[in-house]
């Protein structure tokens, strides 16, 4: 753009319908700017500050480690069990992160979509970027206790973006669809605290899903996390254990379906959204 040559944006019926993914990149400094936004807003103002991305985790693997690994005795796969444990936490608060913050966002940014034009999926988008932080830390983590435990991943590890990847369209399909449901329904707001707080005892966090009978596996990975975890802890603990490719393919299936249905839906509710909220 120049002095000469200004540019110019034509206001046109249907303009944002066809030219709605080619401005998801016109505005990805927008979206950068949501995601920082939120990392701030998140992290200011509180007592120990981002230390919370490191107390949430320790304490949830200090009560699975008490429960499951302590008193139930749960099989740890001939790993120490805090490290079993770490591996399935990694992914699970992620996602469990990201699905809560996605299904708020529209709500709480209310009065930022009744003003101006924007591709509003950007904004339950940017939650998963902020999660994304609390994911690296717990990362840290994780390889700080693998090297107290003298653990060393194999090659496997080059697999483990694909199984991030996996996660990232469960959590953004699901908050997809919770955060669109939550415009029109504010009942929800109150769902998605459930689902997160089931889907932990669900997913198999605090043990392994090889003590799943056999023929309920399938039916089992219906839950996407089940995929997830399994392959997080196929890529960083490596050993002897191996992936069950069916259960795998079920649960990379249902992760797909959940993000390709969530943009379908919310693109058509999307229309009617700064009316209902």
């Amino acid at each position: 753009m120049t002095a000469e040559n200004p540019a110019v944006l034509v206001i046109e019926a249907g303009r944002a319908e066809r030219h709605y993914w080619r401005d998801l990149w016109r505005y990805r400094e927008l979206f950068y700017f949501l995601a920082w936004r939120d990392i701030l807003v998140r992290y200011k103002q509180t007592v120990v500050g981002i230390a919370w991305s490191v107390i949430r985790p320790l304490l949830t693997l200090l009560v699975f480690a008490l429960v499951f690994g302590r008193l139930a005795r749960l099989p740890s796969e001939g790993f120490p069990y805090p490290l079993l444990v770490f591996a399935g936490l990694l992914p699970w608060h992620f996602f469990a992160t990201a699905l809560s913050e996605a299904g708020m966002s529209l709500v709480a940014n209310a009065n930022l979509l009744t003003k101006v034009y924007f591709p509003r999926v950007l904004v339950p988008a940017g939650t998963v970027l902020v999660s994304l932080v609390d994911f690296l830390i717990s990362l840290v983590l994780l390889a700080l206790a693998m090297a107290w435990y003298r653990h060393v991943p194999d090659g496997r590890i080059v697999a483990l973006p694909a199984f991030f990847l996996l996660a990232a369209l469960a959590a953004l399909g699901s908050g997809l669809w919770l955060c669109s449901l939550n415009v029109k329904y504010r009942d929800f707001q109150y769902v998605v605290p459930f689902v997160v707080q089931f889907g932990l005892y669900v997913s198999p966090v605090g043990f392994s899903s090889a003590l799943v009978p056999e023929q309920w596996r399938l039916v089992y990975a219906l839950n996407p996390m089940v995929g997830v975890i399994d392959g997080f802890r196929w890529s960083l603990l490596g050993g002897d254990q191996t992936l069950h490719w069916p259960s795998l393919a079920v649960s990379a299936s249902v992760a797909v379906a959940l993000f390709v249905t969530g943009v379908r839906y919310f693109r058509r509710t999307e229309r009617t959204l700064a009316d209902v909220i």
